[in-house]
């Protein structure tokens, strides 16, 4: 039985990927797909530019903000399927070394 991992890519600025950089990530992305690990991946928007919205007992608060206010943020993930949490390890190591940035790695609760 398979388990679903989230790895999120950790940066300090906004689209601050280069061109080599973008090479390494596709080439994974390809290297994800063709092993059967790839479930979705994708870039996120800046900070700046976040809505935390809060909509717990109806009061539909918005507010121009991130959650995390530090100098470093998520700036994008891959949603991988692996066997295991070793497997799902040795791909974030590998993620990391791609887009030359820290990760972080969860599992999804849940069965998959």
């Amino acid at each position: 039985m398979s388990k679903r991992f989230i790895v999120f890519v950790i940066d300090s600025l906004s689209a601050s990927g280069t061109a080599e950089e973008f090479a390494a990530i596709d080439a994974f992305n390809d290297q994800l797909r063709a092993h059967g690990h790839w479930v979705a991946a994708g870039g996120l928007a800046a900070p700046s530019v976040s809505l935390l919205i809060d909509n717990r007992c109806g009061i539909g608060r918005r507010s121009a903000e991130s959650l995390l206010a530090g100098p470093e943020s998520y700036s994008g993930f891959w949603l991988i399927d692996c066997k295991d949490s070793h497997t799902a390890q040795q791909l974030a190591l590998e993620g990391s070394r791609a887009c030359h940035r820290k990760v972080e790695l969860r599992a999804l609760l849940g069965d998959h």
